[in-house]
């Protein structure tokens, strides 16, 4: 083999070990949370309630 050979075959196993760490996260995060809460945003609340006015 030579040294494309191997740097192939390393990029396949990162490849692989990325997709298998966010398909991990994605089950995880699935189960930690819920639907509404994964879907909900906090740029939408100075909508819903007016803008606040920070410090002083």
């Amino acid at each position: 083999m030579d040294i494309w050979q191997i740097a192939e075959w390393a990029a396949w196993i990162v490849s692989a070990l990325l997709f298998a760490w966010m398909l991990f996260d994605f089950v995880k995060t699935d189960r930690s949370y819920s639907e509404a809460q994964l879907l909900s945003s906090r740029e939408g609340v100075d909508d819903l309630f007016g803008e606040t006015k920070k410090g002083g």
